[in-house]
C-alpha cells in the first residue's frame, strides 16, 4: 500500500477515535479493540488492502514497538503517585520480578514438554510472553500523576518494570539458541545480563533522572518565569537514558523507567520546598502537603505528559493496525489459543499468587491484579529482536504464530473484560467502605 493509502487510513481512525470517544467510553470496548478490528478488516482477513509480514519487516516493527515501549514507560514513571519506598514498591517489584519469572517459567515448560520446542526456544518464548504491557493496559493504569488508586498503581508499576526485567530471560534463550554469549556456566550472562543489566538499568534511570529534575529546577530560578522546552527534556531524557544505557549494557527499559520515576519525584520534592511557606525554626507544626494538580512551574512531567501521552498512542495505533493486517482466518488455531489459556489462566494467576501470599494481599485486589496481565507491545518488541538476532526461519515461524495469536486474544478478551471487571471492582469496594462505616 502506499504512503497515500496509510496517510488516509491513518487520519480517519485518528478522526473516528476522537469524534466517537464518548460512544466508546460507554461500551465495554476500547480504543486499541478499534485499531485491531480495522487492522483485520483492512488486512488480508477480509478486504485484503495490505498485508504486514513480520518476518520480513521486523526491523520496522521492532524499531516501531521499541519507541511505543519507551514513550509507554516513561509515561508510566511520570505518573506514579508515591515515593519510591520499599514498603510501597515491595508488592509491585516483587510482581514485576518473581511473578514474571515464574510465569515465563510455565510457559517454558509448556513450550518445552507440550509444544515440543527446544529448550532454548522455549525459554526464548516464555520471556517474550512473560512481561505484560503499559501501553495497552490503559484502563487498568495510573490516570494521572496525582491518582493513588492501589490496583492501577500495582499494575502500571509492575508493567513499567517487567518489559526490563524480561530481558535476562529473553538473553537465556537466544544464548542457549547459540544466539547469544552466555559464558562458562553462564557466567557472563548472570552478571551481565541479570545483575549488571538491572542494576545499571535502575541506578542510571535514577542518577539521570533527580540529576534532570534539579538542573530543570535549578534554570527555572534562574530565568525568572521564561519557559523551557519541556516536551523537548522529556523526550531528550528518554533518548539520553536509552542510549546511555544500551551502550553500557545496563538495562534500557528499567532505566527509561525509573529515570521517569526519579524525575517526578524530584519535582514533588522541589515543588513542595519552594511552595511550603517559612515557619520557625522552633515551630513543630507540620509543612502543608501541596497538591499534585496545583502549580505546573517546575513540573516536566507534568507540562510535557501530553505530548508524551498523544505520541504513545499514535505509536500504538500504528502497531495494532499492522497486526491486524498479519493475521489471515487461518492465523486463529487452538494450538496458540491454547498458550494464550494456559497464560491467562494458570501462568500468570502462579506467579502472582506466590507474590500474594507473600505480600499479603487482599483477595479482591489479588484477583484482579491475576487477571490483568496484558500482553502487548513489550512481546511484539522482544520478538522482533529475537528475530533480528538470527532466530531460525521454522522457530521464528512458530514463536511469531503463537505471540501474534496470545497479544491478539489478549486486546479482545481483556478489553471486553476490562469495563465490567473495573466498575464491579469498585462497586463491591464501595461496599464493603459503606458496610464497614
Amino acid at each position: 500500500m502506499t504512503s497515500t493509502g496509510w496517510f488516509l487510513i491513518v487520519g480517519l481512525v485518528l478522526l473516528a477515535i476522537g469524534l466517537t470517544q464518548p460512544l466508546i467510553k460507554r461500551l465495554p470496548l476500547t480504543n486499541t479493540m478499534v485499531y485491531l478490528v480495522v487492522g483485520v478488516v483492512l488486512g488480508p482477513t477480509v478486504l485484503g488492502v495490505f498485508h504486514f509480514n513480520p518476518l520480513q519487516q521486523s526491523p520496522l516493527l521492532g524499531v516501531i514497538a521499541e519507541v511505543a515501549v519507551l514513550l509507554s514507560l516513561f509515561t508510566a514513571g511520570m505518573k506514579m503517585p508515591v515515593p519510591f519506598t520499599a514498603a510501597r514498591w515491595r508488592t509491585p517489584i516483587l510482581v514485576a520480578f518473581a511473578a514474571m519469572a515464574v510465569t515465563a517459567a510455565l510457559l517454558a515448560a509448556l513450550g518445552y514438554f507440550a509444544l515440543g520446542l527446544p529448550l532454548g526456544a522455549a525459554i526464548l518464548l516464555g520471556g517474550i510472553l512473560a512481561p505484560t504491557d503499559p501501553v495497552l493496559a490503559s484502563e487498568v493504569q495510573v490516570r494521572h500523576p496525582g491518582d493513588r488508586d492501589r490496583l492501577r498503581f500495582f499494575l502500571t508499576s509492575e508493567a513499567g518494570m517487567n518489559d526490563g526485567s524480561a530481558y535476562p530471560v529473553v538473553m537465556l534463550g537466544l544464548g542457549l539458541l547459540g544466539l547469544h554469549e552466555l559464558g562458562g556456566l553462564g557466567l557472563r550472562w548472570a552478571f551481565l545480563d541479570v545483575l549488571w543489566a538491572t542494576a545499571g538499568g535502575i541506578g542510571l534511570g535514577v542518577i539521570i533522572g533527580h540529576a534532570v529534575g534539579r538542573i530543570v529546577y535549578g534554570l527555572r530560578k534562574q530565568s525568572r518565569g521564561t519557559p523551557l522546552f519541556d516536551d523537548f527534556i522529556g523526550l531528550g531524557m528518554v533518548a539520553v537514558v536509552y542510549g546511555t544505557s544500551v551502550a553500557i549494557g545496563a538495562g534500557g527499559f528499567l532505566a527509561v523507567f525509573f529515570a521517569a520515576v526519579a524525575l517526578r519525584q524530584t519535582e514533588v520534592k522541589l515543588k513542595s520546598r519552594a511552595t511550603a511557606p517559612a515557619l520557625p525554626a522552633s515551630s513543630s507544626a507540620p509543612r502543608p502537603q501541596i497538591a499534585e494538580t496545583g502549580a505546573r512551574r517546575f513540573g516536566i512531567t507534568e507540562n510535557s505528559m501530553d505530548i508524551h501521552e498523544a505520541l504513545e498512542r499514535l505509536a500504538e495505533l500504528m502497531l495494532i493496525l499492522l497486526l491486524g493486517g498479519t493475521l489471515f482466518t487461518s492465523s486463529w488455531s487452538w494450538h496458540g489459543l491454547g498458550v494464550a489459556l494456559f497464560l491467562f489462566c494458570i501462568a500468570r494467576p502462579a506467579g502472582t499468587m506466590l507474590v500474594s501470599k507473600i505480600t499479603r494481599t487482599p483477595v479482591r485486589l489479588r484477583g484482579m491484579i491475576d487477571w490483568f496481565g496484558v500482553r502487548g507491545i513489550g512481546s511484539l518488541y522482544y520478538l522482533m529482536f529475537a528475530i533480528q538476532a538470527g532466530l531460525a526461519e521454522e522457530l521464528a515461524l512458530e514463536l511469531l504464530h503463537i505471540t501474534l495469536l496470545v497479544v491478539t486474544t489478549s486486546i479482545i478478551v481483556h478489553g471486553i473484560s476490562v469495563k465490567p471487571a473495573m466498575a464491579r471492582f469498585r462497586h463491591r469496594g464501595a461496599r464493603v467502605v459503606r458496610e464497614a462505616m
